[in-house]
């Protein structure tokens, strides 16, 4: 019994000096946005959030609180509680992830439009401030784009300013900024019009949908996972904390 205390002893101290060195510390990433980035029910299937996929990409150490919820713009996420939500819950050393545009921008909606350099900016900007009051790092994302092609074989742009306005709030804050929408045009005008719809939710009739999906917004289950491989790509290539947690070549 001795020697089997010894040995346990040995292993806890070793966990310990791990711990310490920070090699098996657990950190939470922490996502706040839209349903391009939501967990998606399985009644829905294969409609799948690119949040949804990050942990097939992450190691253990890592948890993935994804609160984006369908709908929401940066606005209502506020107004409905949401953030105050989240804020509760961060702490030192966590991570947060931000992606709106895509619902603020729809001007008929009072509860959810914003303006770029106005209101849509100021949201972002608390998001930001507030979290480094916690100690946590928040991470600027710019929306996935939307698959609409031209005539020329090429995306068109359906975000206007949007975009613009966090690339430049991030400029102005130092914050870690992945332009997603950039990183997303140049993968889906690589896959080409016909062929990138497999990636979004493009689906045959079935007992659900008699007439099929043709859903040139949210993702596929293997279009979610392509973008969270490119988002955790460009977090690695910039070299953020969790870096050495990210599990894809």
């Amino acid at each position: 019994m001795k020697g089997i205390s010894s040995i346990h002893f040995a292993v806890f101290l070793l966990v310990l000096a791990l711990w310490g060195c920070g090699e098996i510390k657990p950190l939470d990433i922490y996502c706040i946005g839209d349903s391009t980035m939501a967990d998606k029910k399985l009644e829905v299937f294969p409609e799948t959030g690119w949040c949804q996929a990050l942990p097939l990409f992450l190691d253990e150490t890592v948890t993935v609180h994804n609160h984006a919820r369908n709908g929401r713009s940066s606005k209502s996420f506020i107004d409905e509680g949401r953030w105050q939500m989240v804020l509760d819950s961060l702490q030192q050393g966590d991570v947060l992830f931000i992606q709106f545009g895509h619902n603020d921008q729809k001007e008929y909606d009072s509860t959810r439009y914003t303006t770029p350099f106005g209101t849509y900016t100021a949201n972002l900007e608390r998001f930001v401030n507030e979290a480094r009051e916690k100690g946590a790092e928040p991470v600027l994302f710019t929306s996935i784009v939307r698959r609409k092609f031209g005539d020329d074989g090429r995306l068109i742009d359906t975000h206007g300013d949007y975009p613009v306005a966090t690339r430049q709030l991030a400029e102005k804050l130092d914050v870690p900024l992945i332009d997603l929408q950039q990183l997303t045009e140049e993968w889906i005008n690589g896959v080409g019009d016909e062929p990138s719809k497999a990636m979004y939710l493009w689906t045959a009739p079935n007992d659900k949908y008699s007439e099929g999906r043709k859903d040139d917004t949210h993702l596929s289950e293997k279009g979610a996972a392509e973008v969270a491989k490119l988002a955790l790509r460009e977090c690695r290539r910039k070299k953020l904390a969790f870096s050495n947690r990210i599990e894809i070549q």
